[in-house]
């Protein structure tokens, strides 16, 4: 009989789509945030502080952070579970992450909405 022995978590296409799914939302918001840019440059603060102000966009700034602490956390976790064996170890880093990018979460609400 053969034992199987469970390394990982199995997440497989939930992951892989989820990295595709952030990704493309990244890269939207950046490409339509560098033509907002392009076509009405901002020239001092109160310029900058327009176009934030709509909601839109506080909206579109909002779903790019969330997208980039979920993608940095696939990446991240996939990383440690695949290079960091000592389960007490990795589960430490994992802690931290997770509280690391919920502070950054949270700061990032409070630059788009403070």
């Amino acid at each position: 009989m053969v034992k199987r022995i469970v390394t990982g978590a199995h997440y497989g296409l939930l992951d892989w789509l989820a990295q595709r799914v952030t990704a493309v939302v990244m890269v939207v918001y950046i490409l339509s945030l560098i033509v907002a840019l392009l076509i009405s440059t901002p020239h001092d603060h109160a310029a900058w502080e327009t176009i934030f102000a709509n909601q839109w966009i506080r909206i579109a700034s909002f779903l790019f952070f969330v997208s980039l602490c979920w993608h940095a956390w696939i990446g991240i976790r996939n990383i440690l579970m695949d290079y960091i064996h000592e389960t007490g170890i990795r589960l430490t880093i994992q802690v931290l992450v997770i509280l690391s990018l919920l502070f950054y979460a949270v700061w990032a609400i409070e630059i788009v909405w403070g």
